[in-house]
Protein backbone atom coordinates (compact mmCIF):
# COMPACT_ATOMS: atom_id res chain seq x y z
CA UNK A 1 0.00 0.00 0.00
CA UNK A 2 1.10 3.48 -1.46
CA UNK A 3 0.93 6.35 0.91
CA UNK A 4 -0.92 9.13 -0.53
CA UNK A 5 1.29 12.08 -1.78
CA UNK A 6 1.19 15.04 0.31
CA UNK A 7 0.32 18.44 -1.26
CA UNK A 8 2.93 20.84 -0.94
CA UNK A 9 5.04 23.09 -3.44
CA UNK A 10 8.28 21.29 -1.56
CA UNK A 11 7.09 17.91 -1.52
CA UNK A 12 9.24 15.57 -3.97
CA UNK A 13 7.43 13.46 -6.66
CA UNK A 14 7.70 9.98 -5.21
CA UNK A 15 9.27 7.19 -7.86
CA UNK A 16 7.15 4.46 -9.06
CA UNK A 17 7.04 1.99 -6.28
CA UNK A 18 9.07 -1.13 -7.87
CA UNK A 19 11.76 1.69 -8.38
CA UNK A 20 11.59 3.08 -4.99
CA UNK A 21 13.29 0.01 -3.23
CA UNK A 22 15.72 -0.27 -5.63
CA UNK A 23 16.85 3.10 -5.43
CA UNK A 24 16.77 3.43 -1.22
CA UNK A 25 19.22 0.62 -1.11
CA UNK A 26 21.24 2.21 -3.72
CA UNK A 27 20.92 5.65 -2.32
CA UNK A 28 21.51 4.70 1.42
CA UNK A 29 24.47 2.83 0.20
CA UNK A 30 26.09 6.17 -0.10
CA UNK A 31 25.24 8.08 3.14
CA UNK A 32 27.84 6.33 5.36
CA UNK A 33 30.05 9.38 6.35
CA UNK A 34 27.31 12.49 5.68
CA UNK A 35 24.98 14.25 7.68
CA UNK A 36 22.25 12.41 6.25
CA UNK A 37 20.18 10.51 8.49
CA UNK A 38 19.75 7.10 6.95
CA UNK A 39 16.57 6.30 7.92
CA UNK A 40 14.46 9.46 7.30
CA UNK A 41 16.96 10.86 4.74
CA UNK A 42 16.69 14.28 6.27
CA UNK A 43 19.76 16.63 6.81
CA UNK A 44 20.19 18.55 9.82
CA UNK A 45 21.99 21.42 8.02
CA UNK A 46 18.18 22.34 6.89
CA UNK A 47 17.68 23.70 10.27
CA UNK A 48 20.85 26.17 9.66
CA UNK A 49 18.21 28.31 7.99
CA UNK A 50 15.83 28.53 11.12
CA UNK A 51 18.78 28.48 13.66
CA UNK A 52 20.32 32.04 11.85
CA UNK A 53 16.80 33.87 11.73
CA UNK A 54 16.29 32.84 15.58
CA UNK A 55 19.43 33.93 17.20
CA UNK A 56 18.89 37.60 15.25
CA UNK A 57 15.38 37.20 17.02
CA UNK A 58 16.47 36.30 20.34
CA UNK A 59 19.13 39.10 19.72
CA UNK A 60 16.43 42.02 18.46
CA UNK A 61 15.82 42.93 22.02
CA UNK A 62 19.19 44.35 22.47
CA UNK A 63 20.01 45.36 18.97
CA UNK A 64 16.72 46.70 17.49
CA UNK A 65 18.58 47.43 14.15
CA UNK A 66 18.48 43.66 13.42
CA UNK A 67 14.69 44.09 12.29
CA UNK A 68 15.57 44.71 8.94
CA UNK A 69 18.06 41.90 8.56
CA UNK A 70 15.28 39.58 9.93
CA UNK A 71 12.32 41.42 7.19
CA UNK A 72 14.48 40.18 4.39
CA UNK A 73 14.40 36.39 5.71
CA UNK A 74 12.05 34.69 3.91
CA UNK A 75 10.78 30.83 4.19
CA UNK A 76 13.08 28.54 1.89
CA UNK A 77 11.86 25.58 0.72
CA UNK A 78 14.66 22.52 1.76
CA UNK A 79 15.72 21.92 -2.01
CA UNK A 80 16.44 25.26 -2.28
CA UNK A 81 18.12 25.25 0.68
CA UNK A 82 20.39 22.78 -0.46
CA UNK A 83 20.84 24.10 -3.87
CA UNK A 84 21.43 27.67 -2.64
CA UNK A 85 24.19 26.35 0.10
CA UNK A 86 27.82 24.96 0.28
CA UNK A 87 27.03 21.73 2.48
CA UNK A 88 29.40 19.09 0.44
CA UNK A 89 26.22 16.61 -0.09
CA UNK A 90 24.30 19.32 -0.77
CA UNK A 91 23.31 17.26 -4.26
CA UNK A 92 22.89 14.33 -2.20
CA UNK A 93 20.59 15.83 0.07
CA UNK A 94 18.53 16.91 -2.89
CA UNK A 95 18.79 13.45 -4.13
CA UNK A 96 17.91 12.01 -0.91
CA UNK A 97 14.74 14.45 -0.43
CA UNK A 98 12.66 12.36 -3.13
CA UNK A 99 12.64 9.32 -1.50
CA UNK A 100 12.12 10.67 2.09
CA UNK A 101 8.95 8.24 3.67
CA UNK A 102 6.06 9.54 4.18
CA UNK A 103 6.34 8.89 7.67
CA UNK A 104 8.74 11.54 8.06
CA UNK A 105 7.67 13.73 5.35
CA UNK A 106 4.51 14.65 5.88
CA UNK A 107 5.19 15.75 9.68
CA UNK A 108 8.16 17.06 8.63
CA UNK A 109 6.29 19.25 6.06
CA UNK A 110 3.95 20.23 8.41
CA UNK A 111 5.69 20.95 10.91
CA UNK A 112 8.42 23.57 8.64
CA UNK A 113 5.24 25.57 7.05
CA UNK A 114 4.28 25.97 11.13
CA UNK A 115 7.42 27.28 11.55
CA UNK A 116 7.83 29.22 8.99
CA UNK A 117 4.59 31.09 9.46
CA UNK A 118 5.59 31.17 13.67
CA UNK A 119 8.86 33.28 12.40
CA UNK A 120 7.39 35.20 10.19
CA UNK A 121 4.92 36.19 12.45
CA UNK A 122 7.08 36.87 15.18
CA UNK A 123 9.07 39.52 12.99
CA UNK A 124 5.73 41.17 11.74
CA UNK A 125 5.08 41.29 15.72
CA UNK A 126 8.52 42.34 16.67
CA UNK A 127 8.33 44.84 13.79
CA UNK A 128 5.51 46.31 14.89
CA UNK A 129 6.15 46.72 18.87
CA UNK A 130 9.38 48.63 17.26
CA UNK A 131 7.36 51.12 14.86
CA UNK A 132 5.30 51.54 18.23
CA UNK A 133 8.40 52.75 19.98
CA UNK A 134 8.10 50.42 23.06
CA UNK A 135 11.36 48.34 24.66
CA UNK A 136 9.16 46.36 26.90
CA UNK A 137 6.65 45.69 24.14
CA UNK A 138 9.62 43.99 21.80
CA UNK A 139 11.12 42.07 24.21
CA UNK A 140 7.37 40.74 25.40
CA UNK A 141 7.07 39.45 21.74
CA UNK A 142 9.97 38.19 21.52
CA UNK A 143 10.01 36.29 24.75
CA UNK A 144 6.10 34.82 23.80
CA UNK A 145 7.20 33.86 20.53
CA UNK A 146 10.25 31.81 21.07
CA UNK A 147 9.05 28.79 22.90
CA UNK A 148 6.55 28.06 20.12
CA UNK A 149 9.19 28.65 17.65
CA UNK A 150 11.62 26.34 20.07
CA UNK A 151 9.31 23.80 19.66
CA UNK A 152 8.73 23.36 15.97
CA UNK A 153 12.32 23.45 15.45
CA UNK A 154 12.72 20.42 18.35
CA UNK A 155 9.99 18.89 16.73
CA UNK A 156 11.89 19.19 13.27
CA UNK A 157 15.14 17.71 14.35
CA UNK A 158 13.56 15.00 16.24
CA UNK A 159 11.65 14.07 12.55
CA UNK A 160 15.04 14.75 11.10
CA UNK A 161 16.68 11.96 13.57
CA UNK A 162 14.31 9.40 13.45
CA UNK A 163 11.37 10.37 16.07
CA UNK A 164 7.93 9.78 13.85
CA UNK A 165 5.49 12.88 14.91
CA UNK A 166 1.92 12.90 14.93
CA UNK A 167 0.43 16.45 15.22
CA UNK A 168 -3.01 17.70 14.23
CA UNK A 169 -3.17 21.30 13.65
CA UNK A 170 -5.02 21.69 17.18
CA UNK A 171 -1.47 20.80 19.06
CA UNK A 172 0.86 22.47 17.05
CA UNK A 173 -1.90 25.93 17.01
CA UNK A 174 -1.68 25.20 21.24
CA UNK A 175 2.55 25.01 21.00
CA UNK A 176 2.52 28.50 19.01
CA UNK A 177 -0.06 30.24 21.56
CA UNK A 178 2.28 29.32 24.34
Amino acid sequence: MTAAPIDHPDAPTPPAQDDRAARLVELRSRLDGTNINSETLLATDYLNHFNEVVMLLEMLPDMPDCLEDLREWQPKSYSDHFRDSVFSDRDLAIEAFTLVPPEFLTPFVQVVDNLDSAILGAVDHAGKAIDNGGEEGLAAAVKGAMPGIQSLLDMASAIINGAVVSLDQDEIDSILET
